[in-house]
């Protein structure tokens, strides 16, 4: 069999305009900023359940159940990873 006309090869110097880019970070300086803004959300969270034990076993501290450590820090927490995602998943402007 014969090729009817002549072939095309593709040289490995011409590349596409949406390959990346070498030396170029995966991320762009937004989403390094909303990464960091995640994590102190979740640092945050993290260090308001902190304490509310009781030194002597024998004796109940109601403070361990405030709205502080059963409320307010797990929503802290689950915004900071939502933010994370949210930091992952956009497009770093060009």
């Amino acid at each position: 069999m014969k090729s009817s006309g002549p072939s095309k090869s593709v040289k490995a110097s011409e590349t596409p305009s949406s390959a990346s880019k070498v030396g170029e970070f995966a991320f762009g300086k937004e989403n390094y900023r909303l990464m960091l803004i995640g994590l102190v959300f979740i640092l945050v969270g993290f260090l308001l359940m902190i304490g509310g034990g009781s030194t002597d076993p024998n004796q109940f501290n109601p403070e361990m159940f405030s709205f502080r450590r059963i409320t307010l820090a797990p929503i802290l927490i689950l915004a900071g990873y939502v933010v994370e995602i949210f930091a992952i998943m956009k497009k770093p402007k060009d």
